[in-house]
């Protein structure tokens, strides 16, 4: 690591950038290299100024942070991401983790902690937010297609594309009442009244697969 801390920052409001330059820049060791206002500008920034660390914010209009870290990761000179956000929702978390960021903070973090926390992100050191941690200590909700079998999957499926109980049976080789069983099973394991229902929240759940 150079003698000071190469620091990029990364948010879309300005003042919130100008607020943590000057904040920051009162720290010995660390200098703010550079800012970007979206995620696309800042990989470009983190590829050319090859910073140590970046405090990303997650919310951000065109390419957010999640993206932003995740291409980030993939750099000749990868930098610790940071995440520096007013977002708690559990998908934010969990997703920014997976991105590759070492730590996850949130906008109402003290002084001293966000600094102690860049400087633990620059030797590698996560830190996490409690609100972060209970997220990822707390097991996420199972998907409802755990309950099914490989063939309510299929049926499922095809429930989605909109196909009828005969079109389906053609295209798994079932009778039209083997199939019109399966429907009715799939309309109890997804505590759902029709096949309309199903078919809508069969949509949402195989995007997630």
């Amino acid at each position: 690591m150079s003698e000071s801390l190469k620091l990029l920052l990364v948010d879309d409001h300005e003042i919130v950038r100008e607020g943590l330059r000057t904040l920051l820049e009162q720290e010995e060791g660390i200098e703010v290299v550079g800012e970007a206002e979206d995620g696309d500008q800042a990989v470009r920034l983190a590829e050319k100024l090859r910073p140590e660390v970046v405090l990303m914010d997650v919310l951000m209009p065109g390419v957010g942070g999640v993206e932003a870290t995740r291409r980030m990761a993939a750099l000749a000179h990868p930098p610790r991401v940071l995440m520096l956000t007013s977002s708690a929702e559990d998908g934010a978390i969990r997703e920014s983790m997976a991105a590759g960021a070492l730590g996850y903070l949130m906008k109402d973090v003290s002084r001293s902690d966000l600094v102690r926390a860049i400087r633990d992100a620059a030797r590698g050191r996560p830190t996490l937010d409690a609100e972060a941690q209970k997220v990822l200590l707390r097991r996420p909700e199972p998907s409802p297609l755990e309950d099914l079998t490989p063939r309510e999957v299929s049926v499922l499926e095809l429930l989605a594309e909109g196909r009828s109980n005969r079109q389906i049976g053609n295209r798994l080789g079932l009778t039209e009442g083997t199939v019109k069983g399966y429907v009715s099973t799939l309309l109890d394991k997804l505590h759902v009244q029709d096949r309309t229902q199903a078919a809508l929240l069969a949509v949402k759940l195989l995007k997630k697969k």
